[in-house]
């Protein structure tokens, strides 16, 4: 866990829970849902993914390249990504950072967790044709910026929405669930593994994390709130 959050992060999840409000209130009248997810678990659901988001569970370590010009960047990047680079710039030795691996709660263990309940309970070939289609996308959009770790875009998610109208009009908001949310976490994943570790690097790299929670969040309220028009 990096522990840091600037005025830019609190706006936006001041802006989630913002959102989360109505969000609630659909749920608590059971208007929304996730295919076999239901209202009630749906919206402890959604708050579990912004107080999990806070939360990186270490999974391994290894090394990477520290770009020299990071140094002069870094207090713009930190006030842009809520990372604090500078501290991280005296993390590992002088050219290498010790980049420590994590993934985050909120952002990847819960919505991959509901992702593969969701394809237990109620199996859905077309999510998973379409989530090749976000992967791809993903792996094709998505950078590795030296320092922060990876960047999605944060609406990338919703390529999946209308591939789901469009085959799955009545399971669309499982479906758009399912191929957004796997395919983003599934590209992160690539993204991490493959990265050139000799031309760039970051003191962490995060599953879910920074970078990559807003678009699987976003993802999440979208589809939840497709299931209103949908019932």
């Amino acid at each position: 866990m990096r522990g840091y959050t600037n005025s830019s992060e609190i706006r936006t999840y001041a802006a989630f829970v913002l959102i989360l409000l109505p969000t609630a209130a659909l749920c608590y009248k059971g208007q929304l849902s996730l295919g076999t997810i239901g209202s009630v678990p749906l919206m402890m659901f959604l708050f579990s993914m912004i107080c999990g988001s806070i939360i990186e569970i270490p999974v391994t370590r290894f090394r990477s390249r520290k770009p020299e010009q990071l140094f002069k960047y870094a207090p713009i990047l930190e006030d842009i990504y809520s990372v604090p680079m500078v501290k991280e710039l005296s993390i590992g030795k002088e050219r290498v950072f010790d980049t420590t691996l994590t993934v985050n709660l909120g952002g990847a263990i819960l919505p991959a967790l509901a992702t593969i309940y969701l394809l237990l309970t109620q199996p859905n070939n077309t999510a998973l044709e379409i989530m090749l289609i976000v992967v791809v996308a993903v792996i094709l959009l998505s950078e590795i910026m030296a320092g922060i770790g990876t960047i999605i875009p944060e609406h990338i998610g919703l390529i999946a929405l209308p591939f789901a109208l469009i085959v799955a009009p009545g399971n669309a908001a499982s479906t758009t669930f399912i191929a957004g949310v796997g395919g983003i976490l599934i590209g992160n994943i690539i993204s991490v593994i493959t990265f050139n570790k000799e031309r760039t690097g970051s003191a962490f790299m995060s599953i879910g994390g920074a970078g990559t929670f807003k678009s699987i969040y976003v993802t999440t309220i979208i589809a939840s709130l497709v299931s209103y028009f949908i019932h």
